[in-house]
């Protein structure tokens, strides 16, 4: 009883003082997350039904929702498959090669989807070594035979899912762990087979982890604008860029954000409503699977083939061209150029990793020192963020923002005589701004996750010694959340990194970093020059990679020890 009056104590006592304070800075920094989303909303209404979009209605946009649906619904398709597929053969079975591929198979998240539709355009276009060894060895002409189009809507379906399985992976793997072994005993025991196991028992438990996977899949396929562009696939975001830079009209760019941001909030129910009242709970402490079921002959060698090709197509094979393109065409940015652009990345991406974990550690500290409930939704705003597309947070923030600037600009050319320029939107403020709006999220779940971990009994004692709030979170909680603010400030680096469609539309003048530097050398067909920046980028996202590889690997090494 006396700990359980010390828990609760806490909270309640330190909430004098600065916490006053400290809410209203969470106050301020989630309307600032939401500000460019309801910018959006207000210029929907604002701009009514112009000429630009009734044009749009009537000629491009029934193509938008096409495309949009098709490449949802294939990429829905595909990564269940794959995901699931593999995460039950790592998970379930023994086979040459499964604790490499267990994880592995997460490296695909290293290569961005638009990197990946360059390379395999350059393996698998007209001109490129797979059809020209085709027609050498076989003596065939143009139209002697057929071969599929890469550049189309299967083609990006396929590079969708060969980058972005591992998120069902992952969480389908983690399910797959989780569940208690002694259900799969009673399944056997009522002579299931392992395939009847698998349909009736471990796939219905899992369906929540799968469906989450499938949502975050979908979500990153709609925030895409690289990949779709560069295969001539209309979708909304190319149409946001367009209606943006080629027609000029911001109140055609907010509506066609609004409709995909309708799709993303679709996606959101659909997985919401795919858990309906399901819960599933284990009763047994027994939650590590059994020994997995060994595999032998031609089921083990189907097992490899089934995880090494994904894991082939989706990162080897995509890394080895990039590498030599670089290494044997040469690129003919690399230099003074290639190293500026990389130093525009790498500032981007520290300055919004550093800003991110300052600001995640403030919205997770107001929320753990709050009696009230309203610091925990203000969290749950900010974590939407991560769930819009890149190109309507760039049209979100640039309208009101641009306003901000112009009036600062009048203001102060007003006062001192001389016109400033704009200060926010002509420099990397602007960009900062939606950057930390659209990865905020990963930050805050991260220190939030570490925060939870620490037990409240800790800032008891530090209230027992005389430490107020800021002394207690500089010398108890600071320390103790060192690994979670690496970690989270390197998942907020590597995404920056990987952004395109915001940073094209956002970035000042003349100021291009190697995302964009690839994308354009790409559009250009200068493949082998985009490719240094292209393999650097992936080369980047590899780091955090292999930092949650270790902990799959740390945390089966421990289940087995159990």
């Amino acid at each position: 009883m006396h700990t359980a009056t010390a828990t609760t104590s806490f909270p309640a006592r330190f909430a004098g003082g600065g916490l006053s304070l400290l809410a209203l800075a969470a106050l301020a920094v989630a309307a600032l997350a939401a500000a460019p989303i309801l910018s959006v909303w207000t210029n929907l209404l604002a701009g009514g039904t112009g000429e630009t979009w009734a044009h749009l209605a009537s000629t491009v946009l029934p193509e938008y929702v096409a495309n949009t649906l098709w490449l949802c619904l294939g990429v829905g398709l595909g990564v269940i498959v794959v995901g699931v597929a593999t995460a039950w053969l790592v998970t379930m079975h023994e086979f040459p090669g499964r604790r490499l591929f267990e994880w592995a198979l997460v490296l695909p998240l290293a290569v961005p989807a638009y990197v990946m539709a360059y390379t395999y355009t350059d393996l698998l276009q007209f001109v490129g070594p797979v059809q020209g060894w085709l027609r050498e060895s076989f003596g065939w002409q143009k139209a002697d035979y057929w071969f599929p189009d890469v550049r189309s809507t299967g083609g990006a379906v396929a590079m969708f899912t060969f980058v972005l399985y591992p998120y069902v992976y992952l969480l389908a793997r983690t399910a797959f762990l989780e569940r208690a072994s002694g259900m799969l005993e009673v399944g056997r025991s009522l002579g299931l087979s392992a395939w009847g196991s698998f349909f009736r028992i471990s796939l219905p438990l899992a369906r929540p982890a799968i469906a989450a996977g499938t949502a975050l899949a979908l979500m990153e396929t709609l925030a895409d604008y690289g990949t779709v562009a560069y295969f001539a696939v209309p979708t909304f975001t190319t149409g946001i860029y367009r209606a943006w830079f080629s027609l000029g009209d911001r109140a055609a760019a907010a509506q066609l954000s609004a409709a995909l941001l309708g799709f993303v909030i679709l996606v959101l129910l659909l997985e919401r409503a795919s858990r309906g009242r399901a819960r599933f709970h284990n009763t047994t402490g027994r939650n590590r699977p059994q020994s997995g079921r060994r595999l032998a002959g031609l089921a083990a060698a189907g097992a490899v083939l089934a995880c090494a090709l994904p894991l082939v197509l989706g990162f080897l094979l995509p890394a080895a061209i990039l590498l030599e393109m670089a290494l044997t065409e040469g690129d003919a940015q690399f230099g003074a150029r290639f190293f500026q652009l990389a130093g525009n990345s790498f500032t981007l991406a520290a300055l919004t990793a550093l800003l991110g974990m300052g600001l995640a550690v403030v919205l997770a500290y107001a929320a753990r020192l709050s009696r009230a409930p309203w610091p925990q939704w203000l969290n749950r705003v900010v974590g939407l963020g991560y769930a819009v597309p890149g190109s309507v947070i760039a049209v979100g923030v640039l309208i009101p923002v641009t306003r901000l600037d112009n009036w600062l600009a009048g203001w102060i050319a007003s006062w001192s005589g001389s016109n400033p320029g704009l200060m926010l939107t002509g420099g990397i403020a602007a960009l900062v701004y939606a950057y930390l709006v659209r990865f905020l999220s990963l930050a805050l779940q991260t220190v939030e996750a570490s925060l939870a971990k620490i037990t409240p009994s800790m800032d008891d004692a530090a209230r027992s010694l005389g430490c107020g709030q800021g002394m207690a979170l500089k010398r108890v909680h600071l320390p103790l959340l060192r690994g979670s603010l690496l970690t989270a400030g390197l998942l907020v680096f590597v995404d920056v990194m990987k952004e395109l469609p915001a940073t094209l539309v956002m970035r000042p003048f003349n100021f291009d970093t190697l995302a964009t530097q690839a994308y354009v050398l790409a559009s250009d067909e200068r493949l082998a020059e985009a490719s240094t920046a292209a393999l650097a980028i992936v080369a980047v996202g590899v780091l955090p990679l292999i930092a949650v590889s270790r902990q799959i690997a740390k945390g089966v090494a421990k289940a087995d020890a159990c």
